[in-house]
């Protein structure tokens, strides 16, 4: 059965990124004890589970400069922009999240959404996404991009909680 994830990075009280855009907040200085150290053969075995990402326009340009992650597994950016790339793999898609999220389950099994807030909200508001895992680092920024937006409302089923030695805490739940 194919599943799309929606998968974000936040402060505690919600936000993805400071209003300005900076994520330099992301790097955990904290330190939990009894939390598991994230491993590189863990992180493999994730990314290694996911056929293809979907994202907005500036979760793609933040990849970009941060050092492009997704290696080359299919990314299908959702833009209303005129934007290029050097990686056959990039797919940039001027249609609505209904049309795009429809081929992909179609193609692939297992699809995250990676970012941004907006496009994310519009898979939730249209029930198009089966997950959501939360990974909660350890600051407050007290303003900036929220996560969920006004008039996203949704019962959630926790499947899991891991704490990991640099303090972030991941969370997944299951859509109803």
């Amino acid at each position: 059965m194919s599943t799309l994830t929606l998968h974000m990075v936040c402060s505690l009280d919600g936000y993805i990124a400071k209003k300005d855009g900076d994520l330099s907040w992301m790097e955990s200085t904290g330190h939990y004890e009894k939390g598991i150290a994230l491993s590189s053969e863990e992180v493999a075995r994730v990314t290694g589970s996911i056929d293809c990402y979907i994202m907005g326009s500036r979760t793609y340009e933040q990849a970009l400069r941060l050092g492009w992650p997704y290696g080359d597994k299919p990314v299908y950016v959702m833009t209303s922009r005129r934007l290029e790339s050097e990686r056959a793999n990039v797919h940039f898609c001027g249609e609505g999240p209904e049309t795009i999220v429809r081929q992909l389950r179609r193609d692939y099994e297992n699809t995250w959404l990676v970012g941004g807030a907006k496009l994310a909200n519009a898979c939730l508001r249209l029930d198009l996404a089966d997950d959501i895992i939360i990974s909660v680092m350890p600051v407050l920024l007290g303003d900036g991009i929220p996560f969920f937006g006004a008039g996203t409302e949704k019962r959630l089923q926790l499947k899991d909680v891991t704490a990991y030695r640099d303090g972030m805490v991941e969370l997944k739940y299951g859509i109803r």
